[in-house]
C-alpha cells in the first residue's frame, strides 16, 4: 500500500500515553511518509493511569490531569503529530457503552476516513478500560458504514481496518501478534516522546525493551536483518488481497 498524503489513519487511545507506548514508532512512521494521523485521547488517565504524580503532596485532580495533557501534548509534538483530541471522559472505569459518544465516534469515522484504525486489542486482563476501548471503537466503526444510520451531514464509510495495540502483559493476556511492524527508522523518536511521560517513568524501559524484542521477531521471521525495532498488533479482520502476502 502506497502511503501519501491522502492516507488517514486514526488512533483511539484509552489514556494519555497508551498511544505512545504501544504505537509510537509506527504513528511516527506514517506521518514521516506523508499520512495523515489523528490521535484521539479519551481520557488522560488522572484516576489509575498516574499513581507517581499522587504521590506528591498536596496534589489535586486539576493539576494531575493538566500534567498528563502536557506530556501527552510534549509526546505528540515528538512523534510529528498534529492532529490530537482530548475528549475527556473519565477513567477507571470507563463508560462508553453510551449513545451520544458511540455516535460522537462514528461521526468523526465518517468525516475522517481513515485506512486503518489502530486501537486497544480484545484482551488486557488487567485494564478494564482498554477492553471498554475496544468495544466502543469496533460499535463506532460498525454505525459509521451502516447507510440506515442517519447521522446529520454525513454519509456512511466503507469498511475500515481495524489493528489492536499489544497489551503491557502479553504473556497473560492471551495476546499472539498478527502484524509486526519494523519502527527501526522511528525509534528514536518514540524514545524521545516516551521519556516526556514522568508520571508513569517505570514504564521507558519496559517499552524500548519490548520493541527491541518484536525487532528481533521481525528480523528472525522476515530474514531482513535491517530491522532492529518494532511493534505488535492484532488484526479485527482477516487480510483479503488478490495474493498472498
Amino acid at each position: 500500500m502506497e502511503i501519501n498524503e491522502k492516507s488517514n489513519v486514526l488512533v483511539v487511545s484509552g489514556h494519555a500515553a497508551d498511544y505512545v507506548w504501544r504505537a509510537g514508532g509506527t504513528i511516527a512512521k506514517y506521518i514521516k511518509h506523508g499520512a495523515h494521523v489523528k490521535v484521539i485521547v479519551l481520557s488522560c488517565g488522572v484516576r489509575g493511569e498516574s499513581n507517581d504524580l499522587w504521590k506528591q503532596p498536596g496534589q489535586t485532580a486539576e493539576s494531575v490531569l493538566k500534567m498528563r495533557k502536557s506530556e501527552s501534548m510534549a509526546a505528540a509534538k515528538c512523534l510529528g503529530i498534529t492532529d490530537l483530541e482530548f475528549w475527556d471522559y473519565q477513567d477507571y472505569y470507563m463508560h462508553l457503552d453510551d449513545d451520544d459518544k458511540i455516535e460522537r465516534l462514528a461521526t468523526t469515522i465518517r468525516n475522517f476516513k481513515p485506512i486503518h484504525i489502530i486501537t486497544h486489542g480484545e484482551l488486557d486482563l488487567l485494564n478494564p478500560d482498554h477492553d471498554e476501548v475496544n468495544k466502543f471503537v469496533f460499535k463506532a466503526s460498525v454505525l459509521a458504514i451502516s447507510n440506515g444510520v442517519k447521522i446529520s451531514g454525513t454519509e456512511a464509510s466503507t469498511q475500515t481496518r481495524i489493528f489492536g495495540f499489544e497489551p503491557h502483559q502479553p504473556e497473560i493476556c492471551n495476546f499472539k501478534p498478527e502484524v509486526i511492524i519494523d519502527i527501526t527508522e522511528t525509534m528514536e523518536m518514540k524514545k524521545v516522546a516516551m521519556n516526556c511521560f514522568m508520571a508513569q517513568s517505570h514504564l521507558i524501559e519496559y517499552y524500548a525493551m519490548r520493541a527491541f524484542v518484536r525487532g528481533n521477531h521481525a528480523k528472525r521471521l522476515s530474514g531482513n536483518q535491517s530491522y532492529k525495532f518494532a511493534e505488535a498488533f492484532t488484526r479485527r479482520f482477516p487480510y483479503v488481497g488478490d495474493w498472498l502476502v
